[in-house]
């Protein structure tokens, strides 16, 4: 099973961990999508950011 994962509001002003985290998910601009396999990494860079990105399953 995967993810899909879509952010959906800035990272402009954000901390720095976050931004990091979102970058490692491949999430740059508003509105960028990925799809990362789900597993134990994923879920907690997720649960770091879950507040800026919209996540479905695949």
């Amino acid at each position: 099973m995967a993810k899909e994962i879509k952010l959906v509001k800035s990272l402009i002003g954000r901390k720095k961990d976050q931004i990091a985290t979102a970058e490692s998910l491949g999430l740059r601009k508003i509105g960028d999508v990925t799809v990362q396999p789900d597993n134990a990494q994923t879920q907690g860079k997720i649960n770091k950011i879950i507040h800026l990105i919209e996540v479905t399953e695949q």
